[in-house]
């Protein structure tokens, strides 16, 4: 399953530019932030982490209809479109095995490893398909800071369900119930090997701007780094997945380096799984990719 490069999932929302005007009519605080950009056309620098978080809180508004989201610094601001991709490849990876359909409604459960402060995830999913989702999180703050997201915002509350992790040596233990099934677990690793290597890519990316490096919703270190980074904690979860091989349909990570793959493939191949398979998937000039494998040995 591949994309053009440059071309969002055909039912993504974000499609084309933003249309700041209607964006700063539903959320007024973006007005703040909207300039003409080099070719006068209105825009928000995005070098701004604040202009940033303010849009996302303006789309969330808008297309999936949350009213109230707020996150502090420094929890991860997602880009939306992007999450929003990750959702619909792997709705049509359930819809293979529903006769092309995708499958709608709440016993479509999903689990979500790490849905950070922003439950930006369970959001997108709820109210695209209505599935009903858990989202898992290990970060006291952020689950905090999510659980007030999903209790001010009644019909997310109707299909989420936040669940702290208290084992930080583990992924699915301690979260999964026995006899418990999903129909697909997502995942947005920590995907830095180091936090000397979050913090060299950090002051990378703002050197490029030319600006100083700020303080920002860039994400906290447990959100950025791992030891081992996004391979290790992949292959903990692959690991993991063999002692409850039928927890989840379909597992899935998203993976940050394309580098990543042979070594992810190699322990897939040892775990000896029924299939797996890599969806890629692009945002403007950034390509980027979720793997996905399942026990089921009979899926076509």
């Amino acid at each position: 399953m591949k994309t053009k490069k440059g071309i969002l999932h055909p039912r993504n929302r974000h499609q084309g530019q933003y249309d700041f005007k209607e964006l700063a009519g539903i959320c007024p605080e973006l007005k703040n932030f909207v300039i003409p950009n080099h070719a006068g056309v209105s825009s928000i620098d995005f070098a701004n982490p604040l202009a940033v978080k303010t849009l996302n809180r303006a789309l969330l508004k808008k297309f999936y209809h949350v009213d109230a989201w707020e996150i502090p610094e420094p929890y991860l601001c997602p880009p939306i479109p992007g999450r929003a991709d990750y959702i619909h490849y792997a709705a049509d990876l359930l819809a293979e095995l529903n006769d092309g359909v995708v499958p709608t409604g709440p016993d479509v459960r999903v689990l979500d490893i790490g849905v950070g402060a922003n439950c930006v995830y369970p959001i997108i999913g709820s109210q695209e398909y209505d599935w009903s989702f858990v989202g898992a999180e290990i970060d006291p703050g952020a689950f905090s800071v999510a659980t007030k997201i999903v209790d001010a915002n009644p019909h997310l509350k109707a299909r989420i369900e936040l669940r702290f992790q208290k084992n930080s040596k583990q992924i699915f233990k301690g979260i999964v119930e026995e006899g418990e099934t999903f129909a697909l677990s997502i995942c947005n690793p920590p995907f830095h090997g180091s936090e000397a290597e979050a913090n060299e890519v950090s002051r990378r990316k703002w050197r490029n701007l030319g600006k100083a490096a700020v303080a920002n919703f860039g994400g906290r270190n447990h959100e950025l780094w791992c030891e081992g980074g996004e391979v290790a904690f992949i292959k903990q979860m692959i690991e993991e997945s063999i002692s409850t091989p039928k927890a989840c349909l379909w597992f899935s990570s998203f993976v940050s380096k394309e580098t990543s793959l042979n070594e992810i493939y190699d322990a897939l191949r040892a775990a000896r799984v029924g299939k797996w398979k890599t969806i890629e998937m692009a945002q403007g000039q950034k390509k980027s990719r979720f793997v996905a494998w399942t026990f089921m040995r009979n899926l076509q």
